[in-house]
This record gives C-alpha cells, structure tokens and sequence, in this order.
C-alpha cells in the first residue's frame, strides 16, 4: 500500500468492505477439495467487485469507518489506493468538512461525485506513532493543530494558549469590533471619568474618581511587568490622551506611549468590556458584605469520670513484668 499519496481523491466510506455475517444461520456442507476452493474462489471475487467499484469511481485514497478484508487490502494496495479502516466517526466527518467530500454509507451509491480532494496524504511516524496527514485541501472547513513540547505540562500550557487565542480571534470575527491595546481604553476611560466626577457632587464623586483609578492597574501593570517606572509610564500616557491622541497605548518593548492601532496592537470589544463588567460585578458583591462575623471555636468535648484509671491499668501490667523476673 502507498504509504504517500499527491493530488488525492478521497473516498469516505460508511461501510464494510468485507463479509457481513448473516442474520440467519446457515452451514454449507462441502465434500470435496474443489467446492472448497470454488467457495474460496466465489468469496474472492465478490470482495474483488467491490475494490473494482471503489477503483473505478477514481478514488486513489479510501478512508472507511468500518472493516476492511485482508483481500480487499490486498486488491486495493495493488490498485494503488491508500486504504485506511476503523476511522473514528467524528474523524470521517471531520475529514468530510476539509476534504469537502461526502460520506457514502453504501458500495452502490459509490460515485466520483462524492469524493473529496487533498493535495496530499502521507503516512509520517510522529514521536513513535503513525499518523496520516492530509494536507492541501481546497477551502477547508475542519484544520488540526499539532502541538508538541518537551513535557506533558509544556504541551498543556500550549494547548491552553492556542485555544485561548483561537476563542478570541473568532470574537473578532463575531463582532467585527477592536480597541486598541497596551492600556489605551483604560487611560482614555479614567481621563474621561475624572472629568465626569467634578460634574458629579456628594459620595458619588469619590466612587466615580476610585474607579478611574482602579482603571489604570492595567498600563500600571503592564508596565511593571517590562520592567518600566509606572508613574512615568502613567504620566506619559495621560499627557498624550490629553492631547486627544486616544489609540496612545503603552509599548512596552520601547519603554514609550505610542499608537496601538499603527503598531497593530488591539484587543477584541467584547473581551474588554467582559472584563470591565466582570470586576465592576465583583467589587460590588464584596461590597454587598456588610460585616464579617468569627466563628468562636469550640472547647474540647472532656472525657468521661474516671477516665484516668487506663493509665493505673499499664502500671499493674508492669508490675506482672515483675513477676516474670520472679
């Protein structure tokens, strides 16, 4: 069997390509060598018709869900078809989505119509296991991602980056909304809220100016964590959305305020607002918490009246051990 396959015409087979057992059951009584090898003969012939279907519908690479027969591998590797049986089923709709193939669930209904196309398939050894790849499919809607790392943790915090990033893009994708980054809606936000705040009389006013502030933790943060003076980073970055320039974030490989947009540094709408939503609802409930009350703790239960005579009881015993020296 080829084991790499170019310009592949994909079969996606929902059924056996060998012998199904009879529901009901039945013995054939053979008295001679020859109605032996004439069953053998008759036996081979059928599974060869069905390769000669899937050979002739122009599929060079079949990918079954159920079994295929040791004869019909045989056939097919002669053919020159990439046979693999025993796919998963959400592999074979999966390979549906990119191939852009259909599931074929009968040998009759076999047809070039339903095949799907990759520029490639090949078998490769990956880390001691076989894999099949198929690759350069047209407009694929199903991709994979292979991830690998020196450990078991590395390749988990891979995985968790990956999908963490894939989730976001497809927000953006949702949305079609983005703000820039680098702590450029916070700064924005709290300029904007401090000049609400003087407009704002009573309590109100102080909540209105602590919450602009709690809006800078995250350019102050950002700038702790490069390893930047924050206050100057802070002071720099209200200076420039002062003079309007609202997309000024922080860059934090230069050390300076400058253009997120221009620098292609963004953030999706919804993740920002998410975020923003989330704390304002945290903070309030802990707010909510009028007072916290201790819990005394409880005195320890005292055993019962005449408890100490156990111990009487050990200094008998060594009194018998007296007596065996006796």
């Amino acid at each position: 069997m080829p084991r790499k396959v170019k310009n592949a015409k994909i079969l996606l087979l929902n059924a056996a390509v060998e012998f199904k057992k009879t529901e009901v059951d039945a013995e054939i009584n053979i008295t001679s060598p020859d109605q032996l090898q004439a069953f053998l003969d008759e036996e081979e012939r059928m599974i060869k018709n069905i390769v000669d279907k899937i050979v002739d519908s122009g599929a060079n690479v079949l990918f079954c869900q159920k079994g295929i027969d040791d004869i019909a591998q045989h056939y097919l590797a002669k053919a020159g078809v990439f046979a693999i049986r025993r796919v998963k089923k959400s592999d074979m709709e999966k390979l549906a989505r990119a191939t852009g193939g259909s599931m074929v669930s009968s040998i009759d209904a076999i047809s070039k119509e339903e095949l799907g196309y990759a520029g490639l398939v090949e078998e490769r050894k990956i880390s001691g296991e076989e894999m099949i790849f198929v690759e350069e499919c047209k407009n694929p809607k199903a991709v994979s991602i292979m991830v690998r790392g020196g450990t078991e943790h590395v390749v988990d915090e891979l995985e968790r980056a990956i999908e963490d990033a894939l989730r976001v893009v497809s927000v953006v994708f949702e949305d079609k909304k983005l703000v820039a980054g680098g702590g450029a809606p916070e700064v924005e936000l709290s300029l904007r809220l401090r000049e609400y705040a003087a407009s704002v009389g009573g309590r109100a006013q102080l909540a209105i100016e602590a919450f602009a502030s709690a809006l800078e933790i995250i350019p102050r943060t950002l700038a702790e964590n490069a390893g930047l003076d924050p206050i100057d980073m802070l002071v720099e970055l209200r200076a420039a959305h002062e003079k309007g320039k609202k997309t000024f974030g922080l860059n934090v490989f230069e050390g300076k305020a400058e253009d997120m947009l221009k620098s292609g540094v963004v953030e999706p709408l919804r993740v920002k607002t998410q975020a923003v939503a989330s704390a304002a609802e945290a903070a309030t409930m802990i707010l909510r918490i009028d007072d916290v009350i201790a819990a005394s703790k409880t005195a320890a239960p005292q055993g019962p009246p005449g408890g100490g005579g156990m111990g009487g009881m050990g200094g008998g015993m060594g009194d018998m051990g007296g007596m065996g020296d006796f």
